[in-house]
């Protein structure tokens, strides 16, 4: 990696804060915070030094009335940055899988997760169609008429939108998904953390399919998707502008598409399911083979 490439990874994911990903250590609340995605549900957030969007998916209720059980479902961005205490708290959890959805590059650049003593990650990378590798590069050339070309006028937005059905098209991709939520269906895995860099789009997908197999109401899912907006909204704004005052971007905003999460991202991968499987529920059972027996134990092991 060049040195221009090195110097704007560090700012992305070094000393102040990726892209998308982990805070640098700051203050913080101790615990977990409740946040109200709406329609009666809350969402525990814990906390951390190291890590800005970790919360238990349990909580939320289902259109049958049954309920998300806490503590068995976390989803989270990246782990690398946790600081000692962190460690600690997540080790609270009483985790006993972990899958980093990272690609090999993420990784690299970024660091192997922080765990408990004892934990190892799974490893299950998620193709982002080398969203992490142009972002680098379009950094790196610290020009701003060259990254308003590559991602300015709808063009961030297009390449959040062409993410999203790969999910669903990629083969690789699909076996990942398909081996996480086969795992779901084993007390054995469980409590399981699922996290990709920023928490928000490999692991924002994989979110909602979990929601909805488990028959939270489509409305439900997508506020907690969009939630990481509010969440990452305070540390992303600190990443642009720790872009622009090293003199990297003259243009932060540009990357604004790219730290959120939009309800039209989501809808490009909803719709490559219906169109290549018909539905969603089609895509689980047949795209990803998670039959309605694996779908039924899913199901006793996460609801009450």
């Amino acid at each position: 990696m060049s040195l221009s490439r090195r110097r704007a990874t560090a700012l992305m994911i070094g000393s102040t804060l990726p892209l998308g990903g982990c805070a640098a250590p700051t203050a913080r609340t101790t615990g977990a915070a409740r946040i109200s995605p709406g329609a009666g549900n809350h969402v525990r957030r814990l906390a951390l030094h190291g890590a800005v969007n970790l919360r238990d998916l349990g909580g939320y209720r289902t259109t049958d009335g049954r309920q998300v059980v806490h503590g068995r479902l976390f989803r989270s961005d990246a782990l690398g940055k946790l600081t000692a205490s962190d460690v600690a708290e997540l080790a609270g959890l009483r985790l006993r899988t972990v899958v980093d959805l990272r690609t090999r590059a993420e990784r690299e650049a970024e660091g192997p997760d922080r765990l408990p003593h004892g934990l190892d990650a799974t490893l299950m990378p998620v193709d982002d169609r080398g969203l992490f590798d142009a972002m680098q590069r379009a950094l790196a050339t610290k020009d701003p008429d060259t990254q308003r070309e590559r991602l300015g006028s709808g063009r961030a937005e297009l390449r959040m939108r062409e993410i999203y059905p790969g999910f669903v098209t990629r083969a690789a991709n699909r076996a990942r998904f398909a081996r996480i939520l086969g795992a779901l269906a084993h007390e054995r895995s469980l409590p399981l953390l699922f996290h990709c860099t920023s928490g928000k789009d490999r692991t924002g997908w994989l979110s909602y399919l979990l929601l909805r197999l488990l028959g939270v109401p489509h409305a439900t899912a997508e506020r907690d998707y969009l939630l990481s907006n509010t969440i990452r909204r305070r540390s992303d704004a600190r990443v642009r502008a720790g872009l622009e005052k090293a003199g990297i971007m003259s243009d932060p905003d540009l990357l604004i598409p790219l730290q959120e999460v939009r309800a039209d991202y989501l809808a490009a991968g909803l719709h490559q399911a219906r169109k290549d499987y018909g539905s969603l529920r089609r895509y689980l059972a047949r795209g990803l083979g998670v039959d309605a027996g694996t779908q039924d134990r899913i199901r006793d092991l996460l609801l009450r």
